[in-house]
């Protein structure tokens, strides 16, 4: 398939895919906003063609044991970043299986609280099955964070349901006067991250949605389906608030570094996921808007496909560009149009199965292009198979 930007492009260009392949520290900076783990098998493809990939987290998770993190130490939620970085790793790294199976795992949900204690202690003391095993000198810096964390914990913290990597990267966060980016850096050294995994804003911030029948929902737990009841009426705004029990709009710059970052990626992907606490929130805060209408290179938007995201109650794709371009341009509202901050659609009309019809007619008015090509397989139907995703952005970066 050939595609007309400023120059024909070839889908996927198997001379593009080939050279990243043989000199991934040399691929292309693909940046995502996003969240979760829809990128999941995403990153684990990605890393294979480049190590240059640019990540950015929304710290706004406000559901399960990252909740009890973000009240117990008001902070931004951990988990998201977590998870990217070790979807990042380098899996050939001696030890890797081991740090995996640590950072994923979790106290139990019924574990009475003196019984968790003392398998912390049998961690940080290095003892602990899943601690035993991490070679040198990984081992002593998990354990010397393990001890930080219970230094740190309040009396009454409730560790059940508690994810053992979160306990780590907390105490690192707070070990480092609260710098996000010190022990981002020093976590992906440890386990060699192949990317650049950044969250959007280091703030304690809560999402606040205004819902069509008149409702406002205040964190992005309630969002999602997975700890609720998908929400059975559109959303129509989405903001950043800094108290939950009054969740008034705040205004939350983006630093230069995150506008950097942006403006420097050789390509943009909305990637499919929750489309409004993983994709929207990331462009709330202000300086995100901007950022991307200054970077020259392509925007490509990937709808989720299986109809299996509960937040696009309502909308079908076309809604839902107009939506994303809607809250980039808030922040560049001199824009004259979509076409500094979205030019293309990545879809799968065979067997994509997406909300509602795709109005081309509409979009390309809008300056967007779509594009139809493979992205579902029998392996990975309903959803997106990242075998061919992953080529298709290479290509277009």
């Amino acid at each position: 398939m050939f595609i007309k930007v400023t120059r024909d492009i070839r889908l996927p260009d198997p001379v593009k895919i080939e050279r990243y392949r043989h000199r991934p520290e040399l691929g292309p900076g693909i940046l995502f906003f996003s969240g979760g783990s829809a990128l999941r098998d995403t990153c684990a493809e990605l890393i294979q063609y480049t190590h240059n990939s640019i990540h950015v987290i929304t710290p706004f998770d406000s559901g399960g044991s990252s909740a009890k993190l973000r009240e117990a130490f008001q902070m931004p939620a951990i988990g998201d970043v977590r998870n990217r970085l070790l979807a990042l790793a380098d899996r050939s790294l001696h030890g890797y299986p081991e740090i995996f199976r640590l950072f994923a795992c979790r106290f139990p949900p019924d574990g009475d609280q003196e019984g968790l204690r003392a398998e912390m202690e049998e961690m940080i003391g290095g003892r602990h099955p899943l601690v035993a095993g991490i070679p040198d000198p990984m081992r002593k810096i998990i354990r010397h964070y393990l001890q930080l964390f219970k230094e740190f914990m309040p009396p009454d913290f409730d560790l059940r349901k508690a994810s053992i990597g979160n306990l780590i990267l907390t105490a690192g966060y707070l070990d480092s006067r609260r710098n996000f980016d010190t022990i981002i850096f020093i976590f992906s050294k440890l386990v060699q991250v192949r990317g650049v995994v950044r969250p959007v804003v280091n703030k304690y911030l809560h999402l606040a949605a205004a819902m069509e029948d008149g409702r406002r929902i205040v964190g992005q737990h309630l969002m999602t389906g997975k700890e609720a009841s998908p929400i059975a009426s559109r959303i129509t705004d989405l903001w950043l608030a800094s108290d939950r029990k009054k969740p008034e709009p705040v205004d939350v710059p983006i630093r230069r570094k995150m506008a950097s970052l942006i403006e420097g990626a050789d390509l943009i992907c909305y990637p499919m996921g929750s489309f409004y606490s993983s994709l929207i929130a990331n462009l709330l805060p202000r300086g995100v808007g901007r950022a991307v209408s200054r970077n020259t290179g392509p925007k490509v938007f990937i709808p989720s496909t299986g109809g299996g995201d509960p937040e696009t109650f309502g909308m079908g794709i076309t809604d839902q560009v107009r939506c994303l371009t809607s809250f980039l341009r808030r922040d560049d509202p001199d824009a004259d149009s979509c076409r500094n901050v979205l030019d293309f659609v990545l879809v799968d009309l065979a067997r994509g199965n997406y909300r509602g019809e795709i109005d081309r007619k509409t979009l390309t008015r809008m300056g967007i292009e779509v594009i139809d090509t493979p992205l579902v397989s029998d392996r990975s139907h309903p959803l997106i198979d990242e075998r061919l995703l992953v080529p298709v952005l290479l290509s277009l970066a």
